[in-house]
């Protein structure tokens, strides 16, 4: 359960550039090492529509080191900044998850194991889901940076439910010669005994996202769960990037 939870915790699509003043459309990419042996596991290819301070819409593609595509995601915030509606797929492992309306309640369902599953819950804030997460880390970004700890519920699809969790900042860092911040968010109850931690660098400025280590959401199908990885986003590609990307289309 707990590998689930937190894998679907960092669905980031997240990180971008800056919101933009005028609507845009974002591209760039995301690169994904495990976290034990840093070998090279997958690139993301991030599409974001952006609106004033908003993010709108936008999709993420998985493809491994040899360019076969694993698995995709779409978003909509149309309903709620913190928790999208979205659709997440990894059709060669028959894995389905995302949230399919949010109002009152938030609706979520599953598919795995050839079964489809759904479930409900309150849509009570502070609340947050899948990549809505990150918008909700920079809303309260200067409170962590304060050093306060922010307190908040995350709806997990994967899991047809919703835990307590709470994030804070716990150093500083660099990151491609740059000042950087870092935060820890863990479970928030009696859970945190038994889920990984996951940790965050942020550019205190821009408050983008440049690093993520913890759970993945794409999921290692030799042994069937999910990857822990490192996921950069830097400026340029790393040196061990494949040297043919999939396009940012």
């Amino acid at each position: 359960m707990t590998r689930l939870l937190v894998a679907s915790l960092l669905m980031l699509a997240a990180p971008g550039a800056s919101w933009a003043a005028d609507p845009i459309t974002a591209r760039f990419y995301g690169y994904a090492y495990d976290l034990d042996s840093g070998r090279y596991l997958y690139t993301e290819v991030h599409r974001q529509q952006l609106s004033g301070d908003r993010w709108t819409s936008g999709s993420i593609r998985y493809f491994a080191p040899d360019g076969k595509e694993l698995g995709a995601k779409t978003l909509d915030f149309a309903a709620d900044p913190f928790v999208p509606t979205y659709d997440y797929q990894l059709p060669a492992l028959g894995y389905r998850e995302g949230i399919t309306a949010v109002g009152a309640q938030i609706a979520m369902r599953k598919t795995a194991d050839g079964k489809t599953r759904t479930a409900s819950i309150s849509n009570t804030p502070p609340i947050a889901a899948d990549s809505g997460f990150h918008t909700f880390l920079r809303a309260h970004f200067q409170e962590l940076l304060d050093g306060k700890t922010v307190a908040f519920t995350f709806v997990a699809a994967g899991n047809l439910d919703s835990f307590k969790f709470r994030a804070r900042r716990i150093d500083d860092t660099m990151f491609e010669g740059r000042n950087a911040v870092r935060f820890k968010v863990e479970a928030n109850s009696l859970l945190r005994l038994v889920a990984p931690e996951l940790y965050l660098t942020y550019d205190p400025e821009e408050r983008r996202l440049l690093e993520y280590r913890g759970p993945s959401n794409v999921i290692d199908p030799e042994r069937a769960e999910v990857y822990k990885a490192r996921i950069v986003y830097p400026s340029q590609p790393p040196a061990d990037a494949p040297k043919n990307l999939p396009p940012l289309g």
